[in-house]
């Protein structure tokens, strides 16, 4: 497929006509002081207007300034512009350099197909940069059909494998969700020591939130005595983020100090990003604070740990910290600073902010609506939330109306759950949480044949209720337990905990909260039973069972923590002298003395 220029004008070859080796071009060194694609066109011109713009060094670097632009779209459309005046582009740099612009952008995919097309069609032999770029973009649109395509060519080629074209098909089947494909190209690796290809196994196995195969890859590396780079690193930390386990990342963290990677602006991130979502907000801003250098995902990674974990008013200080020190935010910085005042109920704040978002050129995208529709919901402005649901200049998700029929269901406002629950079907019908919600909602309000409709609707649909999985971190070993069931091997100790915990906590008042059990044939005392193994109470009472007095439990929990383990753990911090810090679907919860960070605002 050839491509056609997108100047009305005759193209202008660029090409040189006779010399191979031309002299230095007279302007190549004012190319780097073009900040702005204004300036870079305004220098082209000039180049053009002397007669020089044949020259392939300046048009090589022109190339490379605009696509090294990240996905910035104008600055692709002029450089293709540029590339399309050639009649017939024969080195392949040109091609790699345009191809590796595209890469960066899910949405250029399109484009770099047509200029591999294009490529091939011109008789210009690929090389293994061609195939890393070109395989880059495949996994960044998920594009598993061109992928394999691409790995065919490569393979005529003879470039598949090759150091760097290998990695990059591990990615791209591992980013294409081709689990199996990245394990055969994994296996494929000569002697299996090749540090870039286990980075980019185990980066694919955190991308695909597969964080303990990462791990077990990370073990695996080490024991081959294979040198981890920073890649692995950041990549590892993540995982241990994702699993939310605190003292595996500080180990990590010592290995970073020891090797003197800690100066890295990107390692330190991730190490923030790890103890933020790890539930060390401590650790995450010592890591912050002793940073010699912040760029703009460090200060937004900072501002989300603190929104994460209920400090509202020091996200949004930080965040006004941040705009002094000259550095702009970004899409990932707002999200962080409407988390932190939908989380704080900072209502009037959160919109003010929402609609600064444009002063800086961010279109907001579908996580900011989200926020606002949760800073609404959570405020008890849940015809209004609807209402912005309603008029988004984009589709809404299932994930928003979802948000809405949580606070519906906290609410006990039925009749508007109803009309939410129906948007929801329209958009996605297999999420159990949703007829959950919905029918608890019906329960609680006394509407008992619509709650037995949403529940036979259930069955019919064949979708099942997510069940509650919670964990904790002990001696370096991660301890999962699910909710009534006994999968751990020591599950039956746990229990046998829960019980005299429970026994321990009603000396002093504690009542089971029942209120969100809704079985009409349930007795109180059946439903009080109901919830005394759930999985957070099972991780607690494991923490407080295997772990010195004094000591503080993080739980993970992935679903929203109910009312009466909520209560439940307040009670305990007190009556056992713990701090017990929990992570939930949404938030962190950190109880001390009786009370919990979220002020029961969750």
């Amino acid at each position: 497929m050839s491509s056609s220029s997108p100047l009305t004008a005759t193209p202008t070859p660029l090409l040189p006509a006779k010399s191979k080796t031309p002299p230095p071009h007279p302007l190549l060194p004012y190319l780097p002081q073009c900040t702005t694609l204004r300036a870079l066109a305004q220098l082209h011109a000039a180049t053009v207007k002397s007669g020089l713009g044949a020259h392939p060094a300046f048009v090589t670097r022109l190339l490379t300034l605009c696509t090294d632009q990240g996905t910035a779209p104008a600055h692709l459309a002029y450089a293709r512009q540029v590339f399309d005046r050639i009649p017939t582009p024969g080195d392949a740099v040109w091609y790699n350099t345009l191809l590796r612009g595209y890469a960066r952008s899910a949405a250029a995919f399109p484009d770099a197909a047509r200029v591999f097309v294009r490529m091939l069609e011109e008789g210009v032999a690929p090389d293994t940069y061609t195939f890393v770029s070109l395989l880059k973009a495949c996994a960044a649109a998920r594009a598993a059909e061109e992928g394999r395509q691409a790995h065919g060519v490569a393979v005529k080629a003879g470039a598949a494998g090759h150091a760097y074209v290998l990695p990059t098909l591990i990615s791209m089947y591992a980013e294409c969700g081709d689990v199996r494909a990245a394990r055969a190209m994994f296996g494929s690796v000569v002697g299996g020591d090749c540090v870039v290809s286990y980075n980019a196994m185990i980066t694919a196995a955190v991308r695909s939130s597969r964080p303990g195969e990462a791990l077990v890859l990370f073990r695996e590396m080490q024991a081959k005595g294979l040198k981890p780079t920073s890649v692995t690193l950041i990549s590892v930390l993540s995982a241990c983020a994702l699993l939310g386990a605190l003292e595996l990342g500080r180990w990590i963290h010592e290995y970073v100090k020891k090797v003197g990677l800690d100066s890295l602006v990107k390692v330190n991130t991730a190490l923030i990003d790890m103890y933020g979502k790890c539930g060390s907000l401590e650790d995450a801003i010592s890591v912050f604070e002793g940073m010699e250098s912040r760029d703009r995902q460090a200060w937004s990674v900072m501002i989300v740990a603190y929104a994460n974990h209920s400090y509202g008013r020091e996200a949004i200080s930080l965040f006004e910290e941040m705009k002094k020190q000259g550095i702009k935010p970004d899409d990932v910085t707002f999200i962080g600073v409407l988390y932190a005042c939908s989380h704080s109920g900072m209502v009037t704040e959160g919109l003010q902010y929402f609609d600064s978002m444009r002063e800086y050129g961010i279109v907001p995208g579908i996580k900011h609506y989200g926020c606002v529709t949760d800073l609404l919901a959570r405020s008890g402005q849940l015809e209004r939330a609807y209402k912005f649901i309603d008029e988004l200049p984009i589709k809404p998700t299932a994930i928003l109306w979802r948000t809405l029929l949580s606070a519906c269901g906290g609410r006990g406002d039925v009749d508007l759950g109803r009309r939410v629950f129906e948007r929801i079907l329209e958009l996605d019908d297999t999420h159990g949480g949703d007829y959950v919600i919905f029918s608890n909602l019906c329960a609680n309000t006394g509407e008992w044949e619509e709650m037995n409709k949403v529940r036979k609707l259930m069955n019919e649909k064949g979708v099942v209720k997510v069940p509650g999985c919670s964990s904790i971190e002990i001696d370096n070993r991660v301890h999962e337990f699910f909710a009534g069931d006994g999968r751990h091997p020591q599950s039956q100790d746990a229990r046998r905990m829960v019980d005299q915990v429970i026994d321990q906590l009603k000396l002093v008042g504690y009542v089971p909260n029942t209120s969100h059990v809704f079985h009409v044939e349930m007795g109180e005392e059946e439903k009080a039973t109901s919830l005394r193994y759930h999985s957070e109470k099972l991780a607690i009472s494991f923490g407080i069972l295997n772990t010195s007095p004094g000591t503080t439990l993080r739980v993970v929990k992935n679903l929203r923590v109910c009312p009466d383990c909520h209560s439940m753990a307040k009670l305990v911090s007190t009556l056992f002298n713990r701090r017990i810090i929990l992570r939930d679907l949404n938030r962190f919860h950190h109880f001390e003395d009786g009370l919990c960070s979220c002020g029961d605002y969750w």
